[in-house]
């Protein structure tokens, strides 16, 4: 199994154990990560080689959101990494426990990226096609991403699990 970190995180996979299918031929992506898996999958399958299983845990989710909403989170940013992550974290986890995650320097690019990607239904149903199985993971209390529109989205082309109380980390307690 492959996995690909959240914006600014790494070895966050801990946290999704009970989600995720550990065989050699399945990629997963946690938020930011998800758009890297499914670059990743796009790839291997270009190259012949085999994926079994795509699967996007809390996946960036932001093409609903409007230009202002954009613009103010790569405002804050640049006004304050710090306090910016700060609150990042802290809505990730909400409203549970923060758990132990660590993490690593972020760019304003990369943030730019999430907020910016448009997710495509032709390309994800061309995986589908090919063979690959397409599950997506959300967390009704995500403050995050937006929960709603993309369980929207993906139920046109994925097995999704909706998980009740489950913030962005797809935790319930």
């Amino acid at each position: 199994m492959q996995f690909f970190s959240g914006f600014s995180l790494l070895r966050e996979n801990y946290l999704f154990k009970e989600y995720v299918n550990d065989t050699k031929y399945t990629v997963v992506g946690f938020s930011y990560g998800a758009i890297k898996a499914l670059e990743h999958v796009k790839k291997t399958l270009a190259s012949k080689k085999r994926v079994d299983t795509l699967q996007l845990l809390s996946p960036a989710f932001f093409q609903t959101r409007d230009a202002k909403f954009k613009r103010l989170q790569l405002l804050s940013y640049t006004k304050s990494e710090l306090v910016y992550m700060k609150q990042f974290i802290k809505l990730c986890f909400e409203p549970y426990e923060k758990k132990i995650i660590e993490q690593k320097k972020s760019s304003k690019q990369e943030l730019e990226e999430l907020l910016n990607y448009e997710w495509d239904l032709d390309e994800l149903e061309e995986l589908v096609q090919q063979g690959v199985k397409l599950e997506v993971y959300l967390g009704e209390k995500d403050q995050i991403i937006d929960v709603e529109g993309a369980r929207e989205f993906f139920t046109q082309v994925a097995s999704v699990t909706y998980i009740k109380n489950a913030n962005h980390f797809l935790q319930t307690s």
